[in-house]
């Protein structure tokens, strides 16, 4: 069989949340059946470590796709015809966009409807396209694919899909997120904290993920203990994020926020490690990588009571509404001053993160592109 794969998310060193997904999944789908042809379908040059197996074959379709109109040009005018050039049987596209110029059967991966939520955050072109689109796309997918439960009914009730076209394959972390030894979360808070202990968010940043809430609270945090606790952030400035920099420069206790940037892997998952605790008070997800990665390293969290974080955190951590400071900087102190109450979370970890691994989910979402190839 032939099959073709969008991978214009799989850009190296910038590997996201629908990239990671996208990466983890398909190196194994590869891998566990070489008995198939992949054809990857990049918009650009791509790396050589994306192709992972001799039986992936990589095809760069111009234009680079990263505005609607562009989007359009790449999805129903070059797809189309490289699909029917080498006659692809079955098409996987990882990131919620589809061609309905293709007579292919098409599983479609939506991992969430932030756009619908939560408008105002978006671009005004990119959020025309996906609410025009995002409807046409799900009806002409032979399969859906999310990444919970959260957004398998979210989808349903916004274009009545029938949840029996919509398969579930979680999200799962990376196995580079591992609990450390007390020396190397010594030495990471050396490096990144001042050598004291901290919270840390991870994420790209932009208004969903609710930093001003989250540094506010960190202010209210540090006024009502005054301890060194820091608040390490890791990501890089996505779109909107002014008042985020104003707030960097003016906020109060502004010396114990440490911006770190986009990380890899390899670092990032120390970082995580020696965290005394994640905070991810996001505004809505999809899923939550960071959630996942954070109990994975036996880190417990404090998420947001809203969308999939709930069924991603589980019992594993503290939920907070993410519209409300005061709560959040409440659960940041109870967490600081309550270590049996930190030493349940951290206990309840390794159950919840059972349910989430990549293997299930290249499992699952190779179901549904199976399922795709039924008459």
């Amino acid at each position: 069989m032939r099959i073709g794969v969008n991978t214009r998310l799989l850009l190296k060193g910038k590997l996201e949340g629908i990239g990671w997904f996208t990466c983890q999944t398909l190196e194994r789908m590869v891998h566990q059946h070489p008995e198939h042809d992949f054809y990857f379908f990049f918009d650009r040059p791509y790396d050589e470590s994306f192709i992972f197996s001799r039986n992936v074959t990589p095809v760069v379709i111009p234009p680079q796709a990263r505005h609607p109109l562009l989007f359009a040009m790449w999805f129903d005018g070059g797809l189309p015809y490289m699909l029917k050039k080498h006659k692809i049987d079955v098409f996987l596209s990882p990131d919620g966009f589809c061609s309905l110029r293709t007579k292919v059967p098409t599983c479609l991966v939506i991992h969430d409807l932030a756009f619908v939520h939560y408008p105002e955050h978006f671009v005004p072109s990119h959020r025309f396209y996906w609410k025009k689109f995002t409807p046409r796309f799900a009806k002409k997918a032979k399969r859906i694919v999310t990444v919970s439960e959260f957004s398998k009914q979210d989808i349903h009730k916004h274009y009545n899909v029938p949840l029996d076209k919509i398969d579930i394959a979680y999200n799962g972390a990376h196995k580079e997120y591992q609990p450390l030894d007390w020396e190397e979360r010594e030495e990471v808070k050396k490096q990144y904290a001042d050598g004291c202990e901290y919270f840390v968010f991870a994420g790209a940043l932009h208004p969903r993920k609710n930093i001003l809430n989250m540094l506010k609270a960190f202010i209210a945090f540090k006024k009502m203990q005054r301890s060194n606790m820091k608040f390490v952030i890791v990501g890089r400035f996505a779109w909107k994020y002014e008042e985020v920099l104003d707030m960097k420069e003016n906020m109060p206790f502004k010396e114990d926020v440490k911006w770190v940037g986009y990380m890899n892997v390899d670092q990032l998952s120390r970082i995580v490690g020696a965290s005394y605790a994640m905070v991810y008070a996001s505004l809505f997800e999809g899923f939550g990588i960071p959630i996942l990665e954070a109990l994975q390293c036996n880190v417990p969290a404090i998420v947001s009571n809203t969308s999939s974080m709930p069924e991603v955190a589980g019992d594993a951590a503290l939920l907070v509404n993410p519209q409300d400071v005061d709560d959040i900087a409440a659960k940041m102190e109870m967490l600081y001053k309550d270590e049996q109450l930190r030493a349940k979370l951290i206990a309840a970890a390794p159950e919840q993160i059972k349910k989430f691994n990549w293997d299930n989910s290249a499992e699952k979402l190779w179901e549904s592109l199976m399922r795709c190839t039924e008459k």
